[in-house]
């Protein structure tokens, strides 16, 4: 089994230096990857670089940089920047975001979000793949007058979206590497999400495509405890469109019941269900719900898996 975890650095202050001495940890647990979120404090594929430079032999990963109020020239410069760094680890995982945080935050309209991700992701592939761009699309332009090549960025930097919806599915099984899905169960994962991104690789042409599950857990022998902290923390989801919908795809009334709290056992089955719905790779989230403790049995946990 493939797994992975996260190290919250959106939601918890946490240091650089803390930063870097969990990935250690989290290497010395077996763990073969770690993901950092993207909201407006770290910026993730530089926390992603420095850890890189610091924790040999684990993949880091970015999950997910929004769309909107970037550009894909940008984009492409931190991703090849950081693949060069670690030696060709790096994973970048980009998402259509929210009209929450795009009108909120950035004061941009949320207008045709999947349009914007086709360009988005055409742009950035002649970029990660030959390090120049000539696109020109309805709502971005994504030239190289200078040369945007990085020595040592190879090989080319896999690219991922955090799709769940049919559209943006359909969109990134055509021009991704794969997928992030995220509080997707495994019935939403083998009803909806495996066969839509499925069937459109293989219409494009494109090998079968990654699916990198996001699943919270936490290893710990007080599960009902942890389970209302989980519940707090998820809570939030519910109220964007797109998580809604697939937590009900899911067969789940709170994205809470989507978690595995529990012991060791509860999360390797957990694991095993979504590797059996078509998740090539599972990343666990949320284990820092629990403190430090419950966070270095859950990594144990799936170092053991990995």
């Amino acid at each position: 089994m493939t797994v992975g975890a996260t190290i919250d650095t959106t939601g918890s202050a946490l240091p650089v230096e803390e930063v870097v001495r969990q990935a250690r940890e989290a290497r010395a647990s077996g763990l073969k990857s770690l993901w950092f979120g993207q909201t407006f404090g770290y910026d993730s594929p530089t926390i992603a670089a420095i850890v890189g430079r610091e924790v040999p032999d684990i993949h880091l990963g970015t999950s997910a940089l929004p769309v909107f109020g970037r550009h894909p020239l940008l984009v492409a410069g931190q991703a090849r920047t950081v693949q060069a760094a670690t030696g060709g680890r790096y994973h970048l995982g980009i998402a259509l975001g929210t009209k929450l945080f795009t009108e909120g935050a950035f004061g941009l309209p949320f207008d045709r979000p999947v349009a914007r991700l086709r360009e988005f992701l055409t742009a950035l592939r002649q970029l990660t793949e030959s390090g120049r761009a000539d696109f020109e699309g309805e709502l971005l332009t994504a030239r190289t007058p200078l040369p945007a090549a990085v020595p040592g960025a190879e090989p080319p930097v896999p690219l991922l979206v955090a799709a769940m919806g049919p559209q943006a599915l359909r969109v990134s099984g055509r021009l991704a590497d794969g997928i992030l899905p995220y509080l997707a169960g495994p019935r939403a994962l083998a009803e909806h999400i495996v066969p839509a991104v499925t069937r459109a690789a293989q219409e494009a042409g494109r090998p079968a495509p990654r699916v990198v599950a996001f699943v919270p857990g936490v290893v710990t022998g007080e599960p009902d405890r942890v389970r209302a902290t989980a519940h707090e923390a998820l809570t939030f989801y519910q109220q964007i469109p797109s998580y809604a919908r697939v937590i009900e795809q899911s067969g789940a009334a709170h994205p809470v019941e989507l978690a595995a709290i529990g012991d060791a056992k509860h999360l390797a089955e957990t694991v095993r269900r979504y590797r059996d719905a078509g998740a090539t790779e599972v990343v666990v989230s949320g284990s820092e719900l629990g403190g430090r403790d419950d966070r270095l049995r859950t990594w144990e946990a799936l170092g053991e898996l990995a």
